[in-house]
């Protein structure tokens, strides 16, 4: 029995106090999908009986049956909050007792972390799930660092509580130091990443911002449901109390005094084992046991009792316990109490948000709307991902409303990631046919929706292709809001063709919409004339292809490759000599010479930190401070390359050559172009900064236009690499391995069959399993997990996720080298000749 209209839905989204934008982020299988279900039931959209199975933010067929959770779903949810529950919270901070809930469910997968970003662009808060047993794990880093690199605030919520109980038959003392480490790990990493604007992030259980759950039988508290029960009966403040009720607070009910020490009496309890842990435990063991007076006493001093149903007293074992918890402790009170008092609102959000997200001058019309979060300013819309609708083919194109309003039937100016103010490129202006609300499943039609709200749109998805900017038709000055970061990169590759060549013009047509339907999935043509596909891994990979044969083309059959790595080249040592090449028409001389770049300066770029748009005076002191530059040759940068963003630099370090200006777009195109193409076998290069020694001239312009230098200037490019020791670098993983001590040998030996390198292992305190984490190259990785089950007997889990670029200590161009098996490799897949061209062939004598 749905609790809410949508009229009541829309009324709320003017509310802005009263929205809260949420994803779900946690490590894989830690339980976000079913955490989610208690919030749903409790407003009303599926029976409380089902929640925790029914996983209703798991939309699709495949994500059902693997149990895994594939593309981020997002879900509105209104709630009816009652005043005692409310009580204490600023009138300011709320108008009226309806809260609405904009809830995105994403995926744990490291494979699908692009999801992650996508929904985390859109929302402010964050709900951390950690399984109580596993811990903090590698992904759950990553998960946090993308929020809170987003600036998301976050709380966090221990999973699978009852695996304590149940499992572990843990004391309350071993359970307590459990939580503890569990939540100082995340705070730890939480001070990692931390943000001044956001302010202290850190989490606490005495400060109600840290709940404990079990999502499968869909109970939850925090320490504010026990102070609120206990601070009537000892007659103290419940702020008092919450603190009483964790870290080092002992009480004595013989002498009935509270101590900070352990007295050493046998009467004498932690707080929170005797007054939280314990009577849980009571409360489950009878259930257990079958203890029926107990059971009813302990309900009857607790509440419960007038509650249940009369059928529910006739359930025995695990769902007469999931009955009464459930009653005793609702997961969704717990939680949205969680989220409405720590979660901050849209207005209170995009204040610190906006410098993160808009791309334009932080004093214009556009920011100052985001930053006040303006219902009737201009329009700015992100669309951070594009749903797949109903029908084949069509799109949802689903994102935030950052200000102004955005209504069905309004004409919008959608500006794609490339579009630069002014120009026409990646523009398109077009209406909006329908706006619409997500719900799981489902989507309702609204005729409009108010900043601070999320929304899916109609009739935008033939323009848009991963994500995109909205603005008002007219407004021609708005700059566009800041491409997202993703912590992956499309690494894994593989050609698909057509079983049958008249499905060709399907296969192209599907790998658009694959395309879209995937914030992280690249796709490209070689020269070669087959399709490749990247994706950030062997599953990601799987899904985007069974989503390409089954939804995109209609079930035609296609062909796939084994996979595919890309590489990147690179130099090992300063070039020996300055290279020069001539211009066909003998009239130009270029010298140049290159070297390595500085170690960590390629990294720093891939992450944003120094790119091309930065303020050259910033971007300098950065290059001189941390890399130790020359402070002249550092304002002297041409270009980034490739694709203007990339990790290669060309610099000028001539003095006083005439006409260089005249040449710059040339040098740079051709600079794009080279980096683009290596020489050793046509892959991007990487960590590589040309210098421009000198140029030589014609005076006459027209000997010198860019048919001239272009090709030269290629040329000159590739013989510096050449004489400076080319090197191929390789992707490589981050693995993390769980396993139990009797498997660590078999997982060691298939480590050292693919080339991995162990560099941490530590021990679960309390448990015999280890945590082992790994390099491994991304070569070596096809296959793994099915090997390394295979010598474990399946006791090992694997985790893998994309970590960097590790350059090979073999020459590529020493006959039989391994380097140089795989460049040949490579070459022949391009359909390029089998060796590279000698030096002799790109540089001229004098």
């Amino acid at each position: 029995m749905v609790k809410f209209t949508i009229d009541q839905l829309r009324e709320l989204m003017d509310k802005q106090p009263n929205i809260r934008n949420m994803s779900v982020i946690a490590h894989v299988d830690h339980g976000k999908s079913t955490l989610t279900d208690s919030l749903v039931a409790a407003a009303g959209i599926i029976a409380m009986e089902n929640a925790g199975d029914a996983r209703l933010t798991d939309t699709r067929q495949d994500e059902q049956d693997r149990g895994i959770t594939i593309k981020s779903t997002g879900i509105s949810l209104f709630y009816e909050m009652s005043d005692e529950a409310l009580m204490g919270l600023d009138k300011d901070l709320r108008q009226g007792n309806n809260f609405l809930i904009n809830l995105i469910d994403s995926p744990g997968h490291v494979d699908f972390s692009s999801e992650v970003t996508a929904a985390l662009r859109i929302t402010d808060g964050a709900l951390v799930v950690v399984d109580v047993i596993e811990g903090v794990c590698v992904q759950t880093e990553t998960v946090l660092r993308q929020a809170l690199g987003e600036r998301i605030r976050p709380v966090l919520t221990v999973n699978k509580l009852d695996r304590c109980f149940l499992e572990l038959m843990q004391d309350g003392e071993e359970a307590f130091l459990n939580f503890r480490r569990v939540v100082e790990s995340a705070n730890v990493i939480m001070a990692t990443y931390a943000d001044e604007l956001l302010g202290d992030t850190a989490v606490y259980p005495d400060k109600g911002t840290v709940c404990f759950s079990a999502g499968l039988h869909g109970w939850a508290f925090t320490l504010t449901v026990f102070a609120k029960l206990y601070a009537k009966k000892f007659g103290v403040a419940e702020e008092k109390m919450m603190e009483r009720l964790w870290g080092d607070n002992f009480f004595d009910p013989k002498t009935k005094k509270w101590t900070k020490k352990h007295t050493g009496a046998e009467s004498c309890k932690r707080g929170f084992v005797q007054f939280v842990y314990e009577p849980i435990k009571t409360v489950i063991e009878c259930c257990m046991a079958d203890n029926r007076e107990k059971l009813w006493k302990l309900t009857d001093s607790l509440g419960v009792t007038p509650r249940l149903k009369s059928e529910d007293k006739d359930l025995v074992g695990k769902p007469l316990m999931k009955r009464i918890m459930q009653t005793w402790l609702p997961a969704h009170e717990a939680l949205l109490e969680m989220m409405i008092w720590h979660l901050p609102s849209p207005a209170v959000a995009q204040k610190y948000r906006v410098e993160n997200l808009y791309e334009g001058p932080l004093d214009d019309q556009y920011a100052e709307a985001i930053r006040k979060c303006d219902a009737s300013g201009p329009l700015m819309v992100y669309v951070s991902k594009m749903i797949p609708a109903a029908d084949k083919g069509r799109f949802f194109a689903f994102g935030r409303v950052f200000a102004g309003t955005i209504a069905a039937g309004m004409k919008v100016r959608i500006m794609g990631p490339n579009y630069v103010p002014g120009s026409k490129k990646d523009l398109y202006v077009k209406t909006v046919q329908r706006t619409v609300l997500c719900m799981g499943r489902k989507q309702e039609a609204v005729e409009n929706v108010p900043c601070g709200n999320t929304v899916a749109m109609v009739g935008l998805d033939q323009f848009i292709t991963k994500n995109a900017t909205l603005a008002n038709e007219k407004a021609e000055d708005a700059h566009t809001i800041k491409a997202m970061k993703f912590s992956v990169s499309p690494v894994v590759r593989v050609a698909v063709e057509t079983k049958h060549a008249q499905d060709l013009p399907k296969l192209v047509e599907g790998l658009k919409r694959l395309s879209k339907s995937d914030p992280m999935v690249q796709i490209s043509i070689e020269e070669t004339g087959e399709h490749i596909v990247a994706g950030a891994g062997e599953l990601h990979l799987e899904i985007c292809l069974k989503d390409l044969q089954d939804d995109f083309m209609g079930g035609a059959e296609i062909r796939v490759s084994d996979p595919v790595v890309s590489f990147r080249e690179t130099i090992g040592s300063k070039a020996d000599h300055v290279c020069m090449s001539k211009s066909p028409n003998k009239h130009n001389r270029l010298y140049f010479t290159a070297r390595p770049m500085e170690e960590g300066l390629a990294e720093a770029i891939d992450d944003g930190k120094i790119g091309p748009r930065d303020d050259p005076k910033i971007r300098g002191k950065v290059l001189v401070d941390d890399f130790g530059w020359d402070k002249e040759l550092a304002k002297k940068i041409w270009a980034f390359g490739p694709d203007t963003m990339g990790p290669n630099l060309m610099t000028d370090i001539s003095k006083g050559v005439q006409y260089l200006n005249e040449i710059k777009d040339s040098c740079v195109a051709a600079f794009q172009w080279a980096s683009k193409e290596g020489v050793l076998c046509e892959e991007n290069m990487r960590g590589v900064v040309f210098e421009i020694n000198d140029v030589v001239l014609h005076a006459d312009a027209i000997h010198r236009g860019g048919g001239q230098i272009i090709p030269t200037c290629r040329r000159v490019l590739y013989a510096t690499v050449l004489a400076a020791d080319p090197r191929l670098c390789e992707p490589v993983y981050l693995v993390e391995i769980q396993c139990p001590e009797s498997a660590l040998g078999g997982v060691y030996s298939v480590l050292n069959q693919k080339r991995g390198l162990v560099f941490e292992e530590q021990q679960r305190v309390g448990t015999p399993i280890f945590n082992l984490k790994a390099y491994l190259p991304v070569v070596e990785s096809f296959g793994f997990t099915g090997t390394l089950r295979a010598a474990t007997a399946g006791q090992a889990f694997p985790q893998c996720v994309f970590d960097h670029w590790e350059q090979m200590t073999y020459d590529p161009l020493k006959d039989d080298s391994p380097a140089n098996v795989i460049m040949l490799d490579v070459r022949k897949r391009k359909g390029l000749k089998p060796q590279p061209n000698a030096i002799s062939e790109y540089e001229d004598k004098l």
